[in-house]
């Protein structure tokens, strides 16, 4: 094979990236959501998913907005009936940021909807390739953590 200069690799890349996310995107929107979430909204749901109840101060940093930004699109969902607010019983000056059981049903499903959207995709992929795959996607996001880690 012959080798690829980096800006041309980058370029092949960013495009390849850019419509794979795009095509998942498409497919949850109209499956799912149907207009009903943003990307931010839903992301703020999966990042508390996973991290449990959040600090809005985490939320906008783990968003990388303002926190004037990420409560404007929390009082949203709180409306919506996506999450809900809770004092800290220790110190009721601290509100932590939840998900009801709409949003935790929403988070699920989504789930659920990208690992079958994995499958299809990567099951007409080799074991050897998925696997070097996975190999060079947990590389790259060593890379890039240690990289946020530096600035930070």
């Amino acid at each position: 094979m012959t080798p690829m200069p980096l800006p041309e690799f980058a370029q092949k890349i960013s495009g390849i990236m850019r419509d794979i996310a795009r095509e998942f995107t498409k497919r949850q929107k109209n499956e799912l959501f149907r207009g009903e979430l943003t990307l931010p909204q839903f992301l703020i749901l999966d990042i508390i998913h996973k991290e449990g109840r959040m600090r809005m101060t985490d939320i906008a940093s783990a968003l990388d907005v303002s926190t004037a930004a990420a409560t404007g699109i929390v009082d949203r969902m709180v409306k919506r009936g996506y999450l809900g607010r809770v004092f800290d019983p220790a110190d009721r000056r601290l509100i932590r940021i939840k998900l009801t059981s709409k949003g935790s049903q929403v988070v699920e499903k989504l789930d659920l909807q990208r690992k079958q959207k994995i499958i299809e995709v990567f099951g007409q992929i080799s074991e050897t390739e998925r696997n070097d795959y996975l190999r060079i996607l947990t590389r790259v996001k060593e890379i890039i953590s240690r990289n946020r880690s530096k600035k930070d």
